[in-house]
Order: C-alpha cells, then structure tokens, then sequence
C-alpha cells in the first residue's frame, strides 16, 4: 500500500503524533534518502506500521483487520489461488452465512485487483485492510510443512552421486533442486523462530534440526546422497572454499524474507560422516527492545537504568553462553545510541548491528586481538565503549582503566551470577579499590522459555508440591511469603503478566497467584500444546535477572576481599532481587513454569 505525502501528513496531524519540528526533519530526510513519507514515518518510529494502516482505514472507511493465522482454515484460505493471492496481496480469510466472502488486502484501492477477484469470487465481496507485514504471514499457511514442501522439490532421482564425488555446478546453481532444499531449511527454521540451524550428517542419513527457545528439535532427514551438493550450496553462499573439506570454515551471508533481512553465521565442521553445518539465524531488520520488554522490572530496573547514565564506569553482564547477555547489550548500547555520542564496540562476532555506532570484529589472524582492539579504541576518541567479552588480564585491566579515565566500558563475563563476578575480577588480578571504584552494575540473567498464551493452565498446587516450593523458595516462613506477595503486585504493577494477549484462552493473569499469606494458584504448560506453539507448550523466551548495584557498602565488601556469599547477601539486603526469585515471581505471573525456573538456576 502507497499513501502519498500529503495524506501522511493528515494523517499525523489528525493523530497529533507528530510536532511541526519532527515533520520538517522527515521531510528533510525524505528529500536525502529519497525514500517515501511512509516509509520515514515507520522507520523513525513516529509510527508504526500498525497504527499507520489504523489510521489510513479509518481515513478511507475501510474496515481494519489484524489476522490471526491460527484462526483461518485452510479450506477457506485457499478458495484463492496461492498464485493470486500473492500477486495481488489478498487474503481470503472468512466466508459468512450469506455467502459473502471476506477479504483483507494490503491495498484496497488497487481496482484491477478488485475487479479480477470479483470474477474469480462473485461481487458479494467485502474488503478489509491489513498490515503488509500482517498479509505475508498469512500467505505463509498455504505452505505444508517442512517435509511436505521437501519431498515437492528433492527427490532421490533429481540427485545422483555419492557424498564422496565431485560437485556437479548444476547440483548447486540458483534453480537447482539443492539450492531450493537450502533456502526451504531456512525459510522454515526462520517461520519456527529458531536461533540456529544444524544441518548433522548420520551414517545412513543427513538430520536436519532447529533450535527454538534453546531446545534443539528434529525437523527433517534427508537422503545421505545429497550431503556434498547441499554443503558445496551453502559454502557458495557464504563464499567459503567449496573444496576444503578437512579443516573448519566461518562465514556469513544475507537472505531477505518478506520485509526482514537476516544474516546468517556459517560454520562448518568435519566431523566422522561428512561435513556438520551450523547457521545462526539473526534478524538484521529486528528493532532492539526496551528493557522492560527483555523483563526488567522493579529494582533491577531502577538499578540498571541508574547505571547506564553514569558518565563513566564500567557495567559488566554475566551468565553462560546463550543466556542473553548480546541482546541486553544491544538493548542498552540502542538506548544510549544518540548524535553526540561516540559509540566503539570490539566484538567477537558481530551480531546485531547497531546503525550509528562503530562496530569492530575480532580477528585473531590479522593481530585484530580483544586487547589489541580495545587499545586502538581507545585512541578513536569514544564515550562509550563495548567489548564483547573479557577473557584475560590484560583485557580486564585495559577495560577498567578505560572506567577509570571518562569513558562508560561495557562487557561480558562468564560466571554463575552477579556476585562471582567480583572475585572473577579479583583471580585475574585487579585490584580491589579499582573494582569498587569502577563497577556501576553488575547484571545476572538467564533465558527461560514463554509459556504459550493460547494454551497454558491454570492449577491449584497440591501439598506436595507447596512442600518443594517451600523448600527450595523458603515460603513456609510468613515474611518471606509476604515478601513474594509484595514483589509480585509489584510486578503486575510494572506490567509482568498484566493483560492476557490470546484471543482463544480465556484464562486471565490480571489477577495476583498469592495472598500475603499463601499460594493460591500457579500456571503450568498444556501436555501436548497446541497449533500456536508446535504442540511444545511454550512459545518465546524471556529473560530473569538479577542486577548488583555499587552501594558504598557493596564497595567496602570489594576492598576487604569477602566473598561473593557475604556481598550478595549484601545486595539483597540493598534491595536486589536474585534471579530465581524474579524468576518465581515471572512463574506466578503466568509468563514461565517452576520447572523452568529451575532447569536454568539449579546449581546442582
């Protein structure tokens, strides 16, 4: 859909969503980039492409329609031929008692369009307007599944050879069977919101598996024979060496899906039956979220926002590989990402990038070392620094002495939670008063996995289970009870579980799970989910955190070399929250399960 310049500019007015200021400043851009209004108003975020289409339907008294996939039939949605639907943008996703067939369209002026599917469908047509974005997942359901869709364009005859033999170019051009299997494996691993992509030859087989939400899921096997063209494919792709076969390879490439762009990080690997191929999957055209959207709240989120204005020190986030800790940077670093401010990161690889600041990738071969980078970063005149993570002394030391002369260090460590990151610091021989003078912030964190909204339960524990919670959360003891009560009203406050966003589960989180005095009801995944979720129960993750702030007892503890027992019961006292607690409260909100909770924070 095109609206021109003139009704964009009514259009924000009437909604008095922009300032005469802001629209001189599009208008600017628009005449620099040469790009539509529209397009500005949306990639600015003065709108977004929802409440642009709300108000442009509102304009032209057309009904406005968000669809729900799950909630279309098939049989319905394919009344239309998939060819048309996708050349026209249209959607056919209800048929009424009279007959009347209801159609949602990204652009309901395109008469020619009308008139063809007034031929194909009869006049008694009712048009909708829907979102671009919106109209092309839909389209998406006229797709079967994985395997359906493979066994449409590979079959055993199509490809010839053994995995040992020569590469035929044909094997592996742009219309091949081969080249069609990749993107098809992308393509699905991106629709089932998986992070990576593992393409694992067997003896007999090749497995084809996506992790989603941290959980590796087997999608496909596909014959043996075509292991070497599907490999040879991808290496082309990544402009890899197609004839290396015996040593590891790294590379990247861009593939465009709808409106998103995404890169994906190749690496390969021999391994006993072939070559492995792994392809992390990151959405370049993904806005970074707020802090509370990541699930930030209460104090943790007073603490980190006290820290990332500080004009200089060092905030430092810790957990294990896949915990987060590059989106809570990406989220942070886009936060602080203004015009007059220098913004330097030396990251090892590059995964989000962020428009407007200076990313640098490790390189060890070219000298391109953490340390080495950081040195010359600091030579670039920054104000805020990042450095993907600190792995030795010498970038330990290099980063706190950059805390130390004005600059604002951000990075990573790997440790268990907040309060072993200052011993961490201490074994790589930092001194103690440089700690307590530099570290703002230290942040704890974790993925859990999203209960599904459209199928989750609602139960009343049994004794039992209140045993186990009590033993491992300590609620047998009223002050502690009354405190979770306290924190999760505190919670639904800030917005954690508040509204139920499902239009098929009627079970609401509005109301709290405790009383001062007890548990009253907790939330549990459906056996066997449901469509919305691949039949998992869970869809999506979030984080649960814990965020150390410097108090200046938190500082003395650093100097007099204690433990990180005694500063993180420190901490709690100063009012942190330990992330199995904001986890347990995430659990009582409806956002998580126990057993969740407990699969990423047990330490034993």
């Amino acid at each position: 859909m095109r609206i021109s310049d003139a009704l964009v500019e009514k259009l924000l007015e009437k909604a008095g969503k922009v300032t005469e200021e802001q629209l001189t400043t599009l208008k600017q851009q628009e005449k620099t980039e040469k790009k539509p209004l529209q397009d500005l108003v949306i990639k600015n975020n003065v709108l977004t492409e929802k409440e642009l289409t709300k108000l442009y339907a509102d304009e032209s008294d057309i009904p406005f329609i968000e669809l729900t996939t799950k909630e279309i039939k098939r049989d319905v949605l394919k009344l239309i031929p998939e060819r048309v639907a996708r050349q026209y943008k249209v959607v056919l996703f209800g048929v009424e008692d009279d007959g009347s067939k209801q159609l949602a369209m990204e652009d309901p002026d395109d008469i020619q369009a009308i008139n063809f599917l007034q031929k194909q469908l009869g006049t008694n047509i009712k048009i909708h307007i829907a979102t671009a974005t919106n109209i092309q997942a839909t389209l998406d359901q006229y797709r079967g599944n994985i395997n359906s869709e493979l066994t449409k364009v590979i079959t055993p005859e199509e490809i010839g050879g053994d995995d040992d033999e020569e590469i035929d170019e044909e094997d592996v051009a742009e219309d091949s069977p081969i080249a069609k299997t990749v993107n098809l494996i992308i393509e699905y691993g991106i629709k089932s919101g998986a992070s990576d992509v593992h393409i694992e030859p067997r003896e007999d087989y090749v497995l084809v598996r996506y992790r989603v939400d941290g959980v590796l899921r087997e999608a496909n096997k596909l014959p043996k024979k075509v292991l070497g063209s599907l490999v040879s494919r991808i290496k082309i792709l990544s402009n890899l060496k197609i004839d290396e076969r015996r040593s590891p390879q790294d590379g990247r490439f861009k593939i465009q899906i709808g409106e998103q762009i995404y890169a994906l990080r190749v690496s390969t690997l021999p391994i006993l039956d072939g070559e492995k191929v792994v392809m992390r999957i990151l959405n370049e055209s993904a806005k970074a979220s707020t802090l509370e959207e990541l699930g930030y709240w209460g104090a943790a989120l007073k603490n980190i926002n006290k820290a990332i204005v500080q004009p200089h020190g060092m905030i430092l986030v810790t957990g294990p590989t896949g915990s987060g800790k590059s989106t809570s940077l990406f989220s942070v670093l886009s936060i602080l990402n203004k015009p007059m401010v220098n913004i330097s990161t030396v990251e090892d690889p590059v995964e989000y990038r962020i428009p407007g600041t200076n990313q640098t990738q490790v390189n060890p071969i070219a000298g391109m070392t953490f340390v080495n980078g950081l040195r010359a970063l600091l030579r670039q005149d920054p104000n805020i620094i990042m450095v993907g993570e600190i792995r030795d002394s010498e970038t330990a030391n290099l980063g706190i002495q950059a805390a130390l002369t004005g600059h604002l260090v951000f990075s990573t460590l790997h440790t268990n939670n907040a309060a072993t990151c200052l011993p961490r610091l201490l074994d790589m021989g930092i001194e103690p008063f440089l700690i307590a003078s530099t570290v703002r912030a230290i942040v704890g964190q974790r993925l859990v996995r999203r209960l599904c909204v459209d199928c989750r339960e609602v139960y009343v524990p049994d004794s039992a289970v209140l045993a186990q919670i009590s033993e491992i959360f300590g609620t047998n003891d009223d002050a502690t009870m009354k405190q979770i009560h306290d924190l999760e009203a505190e919670a639904l406050a800030a917005g954690i579980g508040q509204t139920n966003t499902s239009k098929i589960n009627k079970e609401s989180p509005a109301e709290l799970s405790t009383t001062p005095g007890k548990i009253t009801k907790l939330w549990k995944m459906h056996d066997g989910g449901c469509e919305s979720c691949g039949h998992i129960g869970y869809k999506g993750r979030m984080g649960i955190y814990e965020v150390l702030g410097s108090s200046a007892k938190i500082q003395d503890l650093i100097v007099s070399n204690s433990t990180s027992e005694i500063i993180q019961d420190q901490a709690i006292k100063d009012g942190m929250i330990i992330m199995q607690i904001d986890g347990f409260i995430k659990a009582l909100r409806g956002q998580t399960t126990i057993e969740e909770i407990l699969r990423v924070t047990a330490e034993k």
